[in-house]
């Protein structure tokens, strides 16, 4: 009962999400035209809503971070740049690009999960699995 709770929360300002997250793709178009991948994909990463249940919101921020993911082409550079406190999120996010079924968005994703998961370990996949307060 309690947990709900904690969702019902997080949905009462859809609209206030919806609008960061459309305020976050403006700033990631920006970065891309830039050819700043890889800060695209830190600013689409960061402030993923957290505990929605609501299946607009949830595509939403995934449209944003499937941009900047499809964007990075030299994933060994990408890893050198990225934070190691982005990789759990991240994981989520391939996992998500995976279940698309979607033929260049599956090579990506399997691409850049080879990497992390030689980078952060199995652990990244076990959080990533785990993890219920980032639903992506």
């Amino acid at each position: 009962m309690a947990s709900s709770a904690v969702y019902l929360d997080a949905d009462e300002n859809l609209e206030a999400i919806i609008s960061r997250i459309d305020q976050k793709s403006r700033k990631i178009e920006t970065l891309l035209k830039q050819s700043k991948p890889v800060e695209a994909l830190k600013t689409a990463l960061e402030g993923s809503p957290l505990k929605t249940r609501d299946e607009r919101c949830k595509s939403a921020n995934w449209i944003v971070v499937h941009r900047a993911l499809m964007a990075i082409r030299d994933v060994d550079g990408m890893f050198n740049s990225l934070d190691p406190e982005y990789y759990d999120i991240l994981m989520k996010y391939l996992y998500r690009g995976l279940s698309t079924g979607d033929r260049p968005t599956c090579d990506q994703c399997l691409k850049i999960h080879e990497k992390l998961t030689e980078r952060a370990g199995l652990g990244c996949i076990l959080r990533s699995l785990a993890d219920t307060v980032n639903t992506v």
